[in-house]
């Protein structure tokens, strides 16, 4: 069991997580045999569902209809999807080039509940990669079953050399934008990581990526390098203020660059989430799921919906939540609904600045119904610059978990925790590498890396 003071050394004396504090733990996250195989097949589910978004988005835009027996056509899915969108960006997600492509990393965020997991968000441009690689490797020393223990980084390394040829040995440079300064120094020690495992892995900003002739270059010891593969760690909100974008599309489609994850911008959307719940794509999951995936991700993703302000014939209701047992015609009515009808979040979607970290989430059941409005009200300003969700609050459940106090000694914590699984594509299946569990107190409804929480790698138990 690893002392306060060494875990005090190895993760908040050191500059590796830059302005992250949080509590510390002497032990990992226990996850058992039976919570790991649905973990496993969690992660399988993602990845069948990416592939079937973008069946559906690719038949959407195209005019084909979604089912194969039946003259079911939906051109309102790629309407939503590509909303608020520039047209370059829309025009590279549907570029030959790309056709197929998804991330090569997907982290669901499953909550522990009463019910089981329930996942919240699929991540396609997930942070942590570097400090979950470090933790298992911290905790390792002392707990022989963390899961992904030291392989992380060379199985992350894997994942991207086999996007080139087997035979190549190739140069990545992964790069990480102003808006996600804070992860650049994980990324730097993922970095070292590899390179000392062998590997030509380079950590830059994009302003460091050079075009030249048919190829994308970076420099290296003073002399520009060809990059075989760029790993994109910056969201496409944040495209405008990636300088040389332009030329990342142009070597992408060109065939000169590999990058991923990919620049499809679909592939970021949280009312991806709500699509799936659509009564009018029932059919189409049901044929485009393997059965088992269809049952878990019908078992862990809330209800969600697309909340949007429209004006409604008099005998149609909306696709939303229902209050009293009857359905709504307008979004603000939900701010008469008692305090449990509204356990309900409220969230931005995607392709802005809001839309991660829960800056724009509220719980319905945790303001006061005058803020409840407001938020609703919010979500549908016509001036809005990306679409908000709504979806079910399934309350994680009060877990206990052992903590170092302030005065170096051990106590057992009461709280909630949220798990960060790590999947790695290896083309039609996935590995997972590692999870990441944040602990945060009982008393904190929405889970995420704060100061007072514990984030914790995770181990097998009995």
């Amino acid at each position: 069991m690893p002392s306060r003071d060494t875990l005090r050394h190895k993760l908040l004396d050191t500059p590796l997580f830059a302005e992250k504090i949080w509590k510390l733990s002497p032990e990992p996250w226990p996850i058992t045999e039976a919570q790991l195989r649905d973990i496993k097949r969690i992660g399988a589910a993602c990845l069948s569902y990416h592939r079937a978004l973008e069946r559906l988005y690719v038949r959407s835009f195209t005019g084909k209809k979604i089912l194969r027996n039946r003259e079911v056509y939906a051109p309102w899915v790629a309407e939503y999807l590509d909303r608020y969108k520039p047209a370059g960006l829309i025009a590279h997600g549907r570029h030959r080039a790309v056709k197929g492509q998804c991330p090569v990393v997907l982290r669901p965020d499953l909550l522990i509940t009463e019910q089981g997991f329930t996942m919240t968000e699929l991540d396609s441009v997930p942070g942590g990669v570097g400090l979950t690689a470090y933790l298992n490797e911290v905790y390792a020393e002392d707990f022989s079953r963390v899961i992904g223990s030291s392989a992380m980084p060379d199985r992350f390394m894997a994942s991207l050399a086999r996007l080139t040829p087997q035979e190549k040995f190739p140069l990545v440079a992964i790069v990480v934008s102003d808006e996600a300064a804070t992860y650049r120094p994980e990324f730097e020690w993922l970095g070292e990581k590899l390179r000392s495992l062998g590997h030509d892995v380079h950590i830059i900003a994009p302003a460091q990526i050079m075009q030249m002739g048919d190829g994308s270059y970076i420099p290296v010891d003073g002399a520009p390098r060809r990059v075989d593969i760029l790993y994109r760690f910056f969201e496409l909100f944040d495209l405008a203020n990636v300088k040389g974008a332009d030329g990342i599309f142009n070597a992408v489609e060109a065939g000169t660059l590999t990058l991923t994850p990919p620049m499809k911008a679909f592939q970021e959307e949280k009312l991806g989430l709500a699509l799936l719940h659509h009564p009018q794509l029932a059919e189409f999951w049901k044929e485009n799921l393997p059965e088992d995936h269809h049952e878990a991700l019908f078992r862990i993703v809330p209800q969600t919906w697309i909340m949007e302000k429209t004006v409604l014939p008099p005998t149609a209701v909306l696709h939303a939540p229902g209050i009293a047992g009857r359905p709504i015609r307008e979004w603000t009515e939900l701010a008469e609904a008692s305090q449990k009808e509204r356990n309900l979040i409220i969230k931005a979607s995607g392709f802005h600045e809001t839309a991660w970290g829960a800056r724009s989430v509220t719980l319905g059941s945790d303001v006061s119904r005058e803020e409840w409005l407001e938020a609703i009200e919010n979500a549908l300003n016509p001036e809005n610059e990306t679409f908000h969700v709504m979806q079910e609050y399934h309350k994680p459940s009060r877990l206990t978990h052992p903590v170092y106090a302030d005065d170096g000694s051990i106590v057992p914590a009461e709280g909630r925790v949220r798990l960060c699984p790590y999947f790695f594509v290896n083309g039609d299946s996935v590995e997972i590498s590692g999870i990441l569990s944040t602990f945060c107190p009982a008393d904190k409804k929405i889970i995420h890396g704060m100061s007072d929480a514990a984030l914790l790698p995770c181990h097998l138990v009995p």
